[in-house]
């Protein structure tokens, strides 16, 4: 099977958006190209792959290649990172629909999660180490350089997860809501969180909500809003942000001693809106309950895009040499 051009055809997908890169076997980023959220569970596995071929198609036009035919792919490999490629089984039916597409001659696909820890480790060779992303929801991954990888199924409530943006911006409103019917204790969050939207009470907010003049998705937008009630001394605000950071520790910590690293020097990288903020409450009690649990692991933030943690993997997988991974790294800032 011929191979039209280049060495890694890189996707990561989100449920917002979905970048895709096409990488010469040197780490040269030869095309790019940008399509929308990739959301299986809603509008099923086809569909949700015509949305990565959108940005498949654009980086392939942007590197100049040749349309494609049977028998030629874009590239060799096809490393993709996907939004809900929360169970194994997801990971090898999306692994099945992509590969027919025939964009490279071999196809491999994990959740996305693994994009952001592979980004966040500059240490050339295999993977070692461990990611917690928190940002709409909240993940968490492991791997260490012979393959074995640490993982949970991260699918909400039934699978014992807290947090991410949308829990944070739920609890925020439930404990405003019963601040203001008498329920629970004093809190400013029952004054920030409609002031947010122009509201006067929680009540408003409440009716908005649930009515439609406020739209639902809307409630990420309340997430800063806890945390600068937090930060100004609010107890029950800070109280919600200090379980985030329980729950980070909790999965990382887990993730590390399923990997026997928990007394090793190792690093945990935190990805996804919430944890990149680098709020100083959240953060800072990250590193520090982390520190009694695994007093080696190095935390830092993953700033770098995630296609670059996708494109590095299939890198990996090829065995490119380090100039290869230092390239695509200078290409990605």
């Amino acid at each position: 099977m011929g191979v039209a051009g280049a060495a890694v055809l890189a996707v990561d997908a989100g449920n917002s958006k979905t970048d895709v890169a096409l990488i010469g076997a040197d780490g040269t980023v030869l095309g790019t190209g940008r399509s929308g959220g990739f959301q299986p569970p809603r509008v099923g596995v086809e569909a949700a792959v015509d949305v990565l071929g959108q940005a498949v198609a654009e980086a392939a036009e942007a590197a100049g290649l040749p349309p494609l035919r049977p028998g030629a792919p874009y590239a060799a490999r096809v490393s993709a990172c996907l939004a809900n490629a929360d169970l194994p089984v997801e990971e090898r039916q999306l692994a099945d629909a992509v590969s027919a597409r025939g964009w490279g001659a071999a196809t491999e696909v994990r959740n996305d999660t693994f994009a952001i820890l592979r980004a966040g480790l500059t240490a050339p060779g295999p993977p070692r180490g461990v990611a917690v992303v928190c940002g709409a929801g909240i993940n968490c991954v492991g791997m260490l350089p012979d393959g074995r990888t640490a993982r949970f199924p991260a699918l909400g409530t039934i699978s014992g997860d807290w947090g991410g943006g949308g829990g944070l911006a739920e609890e925020a409103l439930w404990w405003a809501a019963r601040a203001e019917d008498g329920r629970g204790g004093p809190t400013e969050l029952a004054t920030a969180l409609p002031g947010h939207f122009g509201l006067a009470s929680m009540a408003a907010l409440i009716e908005a909500l649930h009515l439609g003049p406020v739209p639902r998705r809307r409630i990420h937008e309340l997430v800063p809003v806890l945390f600068a009630v937090a930060a100004a001394g609010d107890p029950v605000a800070a109280a919600v942000v200090e379980r985030q950071a329980e729950e980070v520790v909790a999965l990382a910590a887990v993730a590390l001693g399923r990997l026997g690293l928990l007394a090793e020097e190792v690093p945990v990288l935190l990805g996804g809106g919430v944890l990149a903020a680098r709020h100083p409450l959240l953060n800072g009690r990250i590193e520090r309950l982390l520190a009694d649990r695994a007093p080696r692991a190095r935390v830092s933030v993953v700033t770098a895009p995630p296609v670059l943690g996708a494109g590095l993997l299939g890198l990996d997988a090829l065995s490119a040499p380090p100039s290869a991974h230092s390239k695509l790294r200078t290409h990605f800032g």
